[in-house]
């Protein structure tokens, strides 16, 4: 078995979650820094209430586009914020 020292520099999603699920974190402090600003963007979820019509009628207009009805709702919000 190959014992790595470093921690795994990859964009693989699969191959992080084999390194990590083989090692420690705790392995690795000497590799660790801290950072002061925020590295991940924190979204907030909202509700919104509609007809089930108006929601059949995005469900539909998201499959035709082969996306989720969220994922257009949200295309849609991000449109009238920022406009072309």
């Amino acid at each position: 078995m190959k014992i790595i020292t470093k921690i795994l520099q990859t964009d693989s999603i699969q191959e992080l979650a084999h390194f990590w699920d083989t090692h420690d974190l705790t392995d690795f402090e000497d590799e660790l820094e801290k950072v002061s600003e925020n590295v991940f963007e924190h979204q907030t979820e909202i509700k919104i209430q509609l007809q089930s019509e108006d929601i059949e009628a995005i469900m539909a207009l998201a499959k035709a586009k082969g996306i989720s009805y969220d994922v257009l709702i949200r295309e849609w919000v991000l449109e009238r914020i920022h406009p072309l």
